[in-house]
């Protein structure tokens, strides 16, 4: 009887999600437009202008290339929704603005779809985990990990290396890699993305000259690079997410409870193209980026959601393990209360 009330409460849960997102899941030609021009528009607008920006100073080079690095984020988002077949209506028309954007990010499209696929069905998965996701050990794997593991995780979840280091490295290295698990078409985009990306920097690199191409392309990868793993971060990376075992692991459980509603000021909601609405995003990935808000505002399911501000997200930089006996993610000093404990 239990087992078939879990089943009645999951089919109502279903329904219920179901209807909230009824009607925000419709592409709009026009708006999708829009988006283009003010996002691959001005971020190739900017390029122009450092450019030109070289004949005069760095130090108006610097803070361009910066806001190119903002803007770009904005560009990501089109490519994330080009992925999952929500930002046209159009197949075509997705994959081919989804080639475009994945070049201006240095990301092969068909093999990050697949990936980032992957994330969406298992998020919040503790048995599934380790693809599309920030490495997260429970409390009992750390204590009973080798002593170099250990040491690894440590530095892998320091900050300096995971919104510094880390996205300079996925952009600029490990998108250049296909997965030994992706399917041979998915690994072949890796290749053709990689020969076109080849061809667009030497011709930046002769236009630029290579020294000053490289120098803005580092800016620029670094900031998107840094503030897309962040944002990724603090929406799955919060003390009270969702984490459960296969068989108890609940789709839309692990959407509303495992990713947060990042509330941010306009302007950052701007550039980082309303993924703040990640909950929203991952009870339906076929609601395009520019009706996320609408839909979240529309339904009171989405209201009793985990908010993150600029302010209450900095807790997540602490926060390192989940805890299954608490069911939270902890930090370090949890060990220490535990060893107290147990001595």
């Amino acid at each position: 009887m239990e087992v078939q009330g879990q089943r009645a409460a999951r089919r109502g849960d279903h329904a219920a999600w179901k209807a909230a997102v009824e009607g925000h899941q419709r592409p709009d030609a026009r708006r999708a437009i829009l988006q283009l021009c003010d996002s691959v528009g001005v971020y190739l607008a900017l390029w122009v202008a450092l450019y030109f920006s070289l004949r005069v100073s760095w130090w108006l080079t610097v803070p361009l290339a910066v806001l190119a690095g903002a803007v770009l984020v904005r560009v990501f988002i089109i490519f994330h929704d080009c992925g999952h077949g929500s930002f046209f209506a159009s197949r075509r028309a997705n994959d081919t603005w989804g080639f475009i954007t994945g070049l201006l990010t240095f990301t092969p499209y068909e093999h990050w779809r697949w990936e980032h696929s992957v994330h969406h069905a298992s998020s919040g998965n503790l048995d599934k985990r380790g693809m599309g996701d920030v490495w997260t050990m429970t409390v009992r794997e750390f204590l009973e990990a080798p002593f170099w593991t250990r040491v690894r995780y440590r530095i892998a979840r320091n900050p300096v290396v995971l919104f510094a280091i880390a996205p300079a490295l996925l952009f600029i290295v490990w998108q250049r890699i296909p997965t030994a698990s992706a399917s041979p078409r998915e690994r072949r985009s890796v290749w053709v993305m990689n020969v076109a990306l080849a061809l667009v920097v030497t011709g930046l690199g002769l236009l630029f000259g290579w020294l000053p191409m490289l120098a803005i392309l580092t800016i620029v990868l670094t900031v998107a690079g840094a503030a897309g793993v962040w944002m990724f971060y603090v929406q799955h990376q919060f003390e009270q997410v969702y984490w459960a075992h296969d068989a108890d692991w609940d789709y839309t459980k692990a959407a509303l409870e495992g990713s947060s509603y990042y509330q941010l000021p306009r302007v950052l909601q701007w550039f980082s193209g309303n993924i703040g609405f990640h909950h929203v995003h991952h009870l339906s990935p076929r609601i395009p980026n520019y009706n996320l808000e609408r839909c979240h505002r529309a339904s009171p399911l989405f209201q009793n959601v985990t908010r993150l501000t600029l302010r209450t997200s900095m807790r997540s930089l602490s926060l390192r393990m989940w805890d299954e006996s608490s069911r939270r993610l902890v930090g370090y000093a949890h060990l220490r209360s535990l060893r107290g404990a147990a001595n």
